[in-house]
């Protein structure tokens, strides 16, 4: 039976021969665990999510939520398939064992749970949210907020958003406009309009708590006067029993062209004045409190957009295989037979370049999950510095390398199945409707490359470059003791050298007040800083695989060949083509910013 989720034996060598996952066994937090343990816990997930979450999820796209009476209606499926998710543990797969979690690494909860993106990434959605706004709960709120709210969610009794959004604001958040005003039991009555709100309300929970962003009376204008409130939808007793429904109004839901099975809503707070909040950490500090959930965010919905890419290169990758169409270019004879798509070398091109794409981005998006570990379980303070510190400097480029490249990879699981691929009979066009809202969650490409230009690179005096850099060396001076490998290492080595260059110039320009000069182009620098890093990130698989390749396993041996073709192909012919913005950054052309209103 063909893989339509993830493939098995690619997750496998992720886990086991790149990424070193048995290794966290010999840490305290997790040696209860075992690789034995850990691929339980994926067969687990393997079979919910082709059971209960991939059978709807076309449904879900042909018959999105509907407002009906004041509440969003959605299929019947839905639930059973969370409430599986919910019994199975995977709401709390990270979570500690005597919270009534599995403890398992980031890394194995992200393995899993990037079974149920590929499957249904709109019902996926619900939980994932939850898990994050529980998180965040659990590392900011006070005792009696965790009494309340938290554990609730973490029994998956509520579920959870956050609402930043509003209709005047987009991104700009130091521009919002919610206000919350003191009440005299300690309590807030909030005030205003939220958008796209995914999970805003739905019939899935008895409760939904909504983290809100708002401002105090007294609040500092911009992003230094935000707070963060716990909204639920319904009040909850002092027994812990539901009370009366909260002053949040559902206004309406928001029509998507990808990702129907999520609501996306609007919402209204405090419209007949009595919207009770609680304040979430200090006043003030609340944009510092909701990026530890946007930052989650940012890697979930990376690792989203990447499991949509491989829903849709597994699919056109059958589909060249099953279907004959047309003659080889030396082979015109009309009684010949007609030969597989998959033998034509230009649609070998567009499946080579979608595994590319995809399998380093899998790969990207696991070893931000494993630094993640790291963070929290490192072996001594200073690796858990370090950990956080590349992590930090990785988070836009998780986010937003994939939400643009495996957005390509679907657009070219289309091409494969040429005329089938845009209409409805096939998944391939969904599966690039849902993708197209990636590079627009949790901040556009253009905000992370302000993000990764403006702040990232030079933060804690560049430490986490630093680490980038040293580890990109590390690669290539192991990757020398493979002499097949010299072809693939030097174009990396060589774009990391000159983007060394440009990113010292561009630093140099920024420290000299030429803010909107040298981050003019900052999308161009996202884009070659992401091939540098994808392009280490295959050249260690690379490494692996020509080990494996090296102990004779003959059973492994066309698995390893294609890591190698995948890796060759993205090193060779992708990573070279990034001198091109790179001289462009090395001019500073102005050609964007200078551009006028009015020439439009």
């Amino acid at each position: 039976m063909s893989e339509t989720l993830l493939s098995s034996r690619n997750l496998a060598f992720e886990l086991y021969e790149v990424l070193d996952a048995e290794a966290l066994t010999r840490r305290e937090r997790f040696s209860e665990h075992s690789r034995e343990t850990f691929d339980a816990a994926i067969s687990t997930a393997r079979s919910i999510a082709e059971k209960y979450f991939a059978p709807h999820n076309r449904k879900n796209d042909e018959n999105e939520p509907r407002y009906e009476n004041g509440a969003a209606v959605l299929i019947p499926e839905v639930k059973p398939a969370v409430d599986a998710f919910l019994e199975a543990g995977f709401l709390n797969a990270a979570r500690d064992f005597e919270a009534g979690g599995m403890q398992l690494p980031t890394l194995l909860s992200q393995a899993c749970f990037a079974h149920f993106q590929s499957a249904n990434t709109a019902t996926s959605s619900y939980p994932f949210l939850t898990m994050g706004a529980a998180n965040l709960i659990e590392n900011f709120g006070t005792d009696e907020q965790k009494r309340r709210f938290l554990q609730p969610m973490i029994e998956g009794r509520f579920f959870g958003t956050m609402a930043l959004t509003e209709p005047h604001a987009g991104s700009s958040l130091s521009d919002i406009r919610t206000r919350a005003e003191p009440a005299e039991d300690g309590s807030y009555h909030l005030r205003g309009n939220k958008i796209f709100i995914s999970g805003g309300d739905h019939p899935l929970s008895e409760n939904i708590v909504h983290l809100v962003l708002a401002k105090l009376p007294d609040a500092p204008a911009g992003v230094k006067g935000i707070s963060l409130f716990i909204v639920p939808k319904f009040l909850v007793n002092d027994d812990g029993s539901l009370g009366e429904r909260n002053d949040v109004i559902l206004a309406g839901l928001f029509h998507k062209m990808g990702w129907r099975g999520t609501t996306s809503t609007a919402l209204n707070f405090g419209d007949n004045g009595n919207c009770v909040g609680y304040l979430v950490g200090k006043p003030h500090q609340g944009l510092s409190c909701m990026f530890q959930m946007m930052n989650e965010a940012r890697i979930g919905v990376g690792m989203g957009a990447v499991m949509l890419g491989y829903a849709g290169y597994l699919y056109s990758l059958e589909y060249a295989r099953e279907r004959p169409q047309g003659r080889l270019p030396d082979s015109k004879s009309p009684d010949g037979s007609p030969v597989s798509i998959i033998q034509h070398a230009d649609v070998k091109r567009m499946l080579l370049t979608q595994k590319a794409y995809v399998e380093g981005s899998f790969d990207l998006g696991l070893y931000a999950a494993r630094l993640f570990d790291d963070t929290q379980t490192g072996e001594s303070e200073e690796a858990r510095k370090h950990a956080h510190e590349l992590l930090d400097l990785l988070t836009p480029i998780v986010k937003s390398w994939p939400s643009e490249f495996c957005l390509k990879a679907n657009e070219l699981a289309i091409q494969v199945l040429g005329g089938h691929g845009y209409t409805r009979d096939y998944p391939v066009e969904q599966y690039y409707r849902d993708n197209r809202l990636n590079p627009i969650h949790e901040g556009t490409h253009g905000i992370q490359s302000l993000d990764l230009l403006g702040r990232k690179l030079a933060q804690n005096g560049g430490a986490g470059l630093k680490q980038l850099i040293r580890l990109i060396a590390d690669t290539c001076e192991r990757a020398q003791a493979h002499e097949s490998l010299t072809a693939l290492r030097q174009p990396l080595e060589q774009l990391v050298a000159r983007l060394q260059a440009v990113t010292l110039g561009l630093l140099t320009d920024l420290s000299q007040g030429k803010v909107n000069a040298t981050l003019a182009n900052s999308a161009l620098y996202m884009k070659a800083f992401g091939h540098a890093v994808i392009g280490w990130r295959w050249l260690e698989q690379a490494i692996r695989a020509q080990e494996g390749l090296e102990k004779n396993n003959d059973a492994d041996t066309d698995f390893y060949k294609g890591k190698l073709q995948a890796a060759r192909y993205f090193l060779t012919w992708e990573v070279p083509g990034c001198h091109h913005e790179l001289a462009i950054l090395e001019r500073r052309d102005d050609a964007c910013l200078s551009m006028r209103e009015n020439w439009f």
